[in-house]
């Protein structure tokens, strides 16, 4: 675990101090390549079904789990260290969330704000609660997704996280029709348990009960894997935030229209939500320190 924990903090402070690294390194262009030579080379049979993403993922995943295993020896464990956070740092991402979020807040009119809403993924409206949906879906799948599977399974589970996400979500000519449905309902139920830990993680750095009346009433009690329970979730946080900020500044005597956003400038819904997730990811973090701190103890 704690060679797990070094390798996180490395390959996420790699990611924010050198940007340009990161968007040279994480390159799939690879990945898409191979994808189309198994959509040319099985025009039907097994590639064409809801299955058939296990011939694209199987040998990537193959090649990183043998290193991964060869590795984790020699060197005290040093060697298989830094496998580790070369895989997690290229899985990472791929770009930087902080940046396109205030990218996003900073855009000079709606159109550049359209297009720069655009690098959360998808296509988001530009409405408070669109982007604030956006912006935990992305940190879901660009930092928390990511860092889940790499807990349980190591660098062959931050590949196959993003590998799975990159199969459901890239080019849609890429994939057959019902080997993209496949990769949708599998990247659904790699992303369930991320999801329920996140809505945990945010419900306790920020409103608990606000959170957990958004968490029932939305299914994440069950196991819908499509379940909008983390986006209701995130809604909800974001709107406490800013009516305990809002009687802060009451209770100081300004209760003037629109202070939030003369204080906190455009957006601020789209600042608390960044805030929410680095506290959120924070508290992973910290929740790993421990287990690390009473492996030692124990």
């Amino acid at each position: 675990m704690s060679l797990t924990l070094i390798a996180a903090v490395v390959a996420l402070v790699l990611g924010h101090v050198a940007p340009t690294l990161a968007s040279a390194v994480r390159d799939f262009t690879w990945y898409r390549r191979w994808l189309q030579w198994l959509d040319a080379r099985f025009p039907s049979g097994f590639w064409r079904g809801q299955h058939g993403l296990v011939l694209a993922l199987l040998p990537p995943l193959l090649l990183v789990g043998l290193f991964q295993a060869a590795l984790s020896k020699p060197l005290l464990g040093l060697a298989g260290l830094l496998f580790a956070i070369a895989i997690l740092f290229y899985s990472w991402g791929p770009r930087d969330l902080d940046l396109d979020v205030e990218a996003i807040v900073d855009a000079p009119d709606q159109a550049a704000r359209a297009e720069a809403a655009t690098r959360l993924g998808g296509s988001p409206a530009l409405d408070a609660p669109s982007l604030v949906e956006a912006v935990f879906a992305a940190a879901q799948r660009r930092w928390f997704g990511v860092l889940f599977w790499f807990l349980l399974l190591g660098p062959v589970g931050a590949l196959l996280y993003r590998l799975s996400a990159w199969s459901a979500e890239g080019d849609a000519a890429d994939l057959p029709p019902e080997t993209r449905a496949g990769a949708k309902a599998w990247l659904a139920f790699l992303d369930w348990p991320v999801a329920q830990l996140m809505t945990l993680a945010l419900a306790l750095v920020g409103d608990f009960d606000s959170v957990v009346g958004a968490w029932k009433d939305n299914g994440g009690a069950s196991m819908q894997f499509d379940a909008n329970f983390l986006a209701a979730a995130a809604r909800a946080s974001v709107r406490t935030e800013l009516a305990d900020e809002a009687m802060d500044y009451a209770d100081h005597g300004v209760v003037a229209p629109g202070i939030l956003t003369a204080v906190m400038g455009e957006l601020p819904e789209l600042r608390d939500a960044m805030s929410l997730v680095w506290r959120s990811l924070l508290l992973w973090l910290v929740v790993m320190a421990l287990f690390v701190v009473a492996g030692w103890v124990g």
